[in-house]
């Protein structure tokens, strides 16, 4: 099991390595459509041992498919900007307060507190739809 803890408390990039295989695997064994997925790579839980076997979905699923592990009600959904007159891909997430939790850690990793910036984002259209 995967706990918040060993995500946020990432020291080195060995234990990175050690948390992302487990989160490999969790998503392997929680989620049908990624586990048919790599099958069809021949790569399962069993056989990617490291960052660099683990298969990535190309973004063509995120239109076609929902895209969650395990079965939490969802709470939000982020869509794509839809720019290219296609079917836009969704981000379905299901425990928004640590996704944003999540979003503020990994922005003062890099940069540093969060109350020390103002951001500006031009969006257009973004007012107009939902997601």
């Amino acid at each position: 099991m995967i706990s918040q803890e060993d995500i946020f408390q990432i020291g080195s990039k060995k234990e990175f390595e050690k948390i992302t295989l487990k989160v490999f695997r969790h998503q392997y064994d929680n989620n049908l459509v990624y586990q048919q997925f790599c099958n069809f790579l021949k790569k399962d839980k069993t056989n990617v041992k490291s960052l660099t076997e683990i298969p990535f979905l190309p973004i063509q699923f995120f239109k076609k498919f929902e895209l969650i592990s395990g079965n939490r009600e969802v709470e939000k959904v982020f869509t794509s900007s839809g720019t290219t007159g296609m079917a836009t891909s969704k981000h379905l997430v299901t425990d928004l307060a640590l996704y944003h939790y999540s979003l503020e850690k990994c922005f003062e990793q890099f940069y540093g507190p969060l109350s020390d910036y103002t951001i500006f984002a031009l969006l257009p259209s973004y007012l107009e739809r939902t997601g």
